[in-house]
């Protein structure tokens, strides 16, 4: 039967149907693939990370000022 349908094809266009069939399967299989979850963050773990850069943004600072031998603004 699959030599039938690629008789009536003709020879220029014997490669259309693999192709068909290589592209179906390949979306069949990107679409199979599950979703992963996202990582949520909670308010304490958002709080934390912020208080950590300002702690450090503040010791850069305090660097900075001792390392030039101008006050802090």
């Amino acid at each position: 039967m699959f030599t039938v349908a690629m008789w009536k094809l003709g020879c220029r266009h014997r490669w259309v149907l693999p192709v068909i069939g290589v592209a179906l399967v390949s979306s069949g299989g990107c679409a199979a693939e599950a979703p992963k979850p996202t990582s949520t963050m909670t308010q304490e773990q958002v709080r934390d990370h912020a208080e950590k850069a300002f702690d450090k943004l503040k010791q850069e600072e305090k660097n900075r000022a001792v390392g030039s031998g101008v006050g802090p603004y």
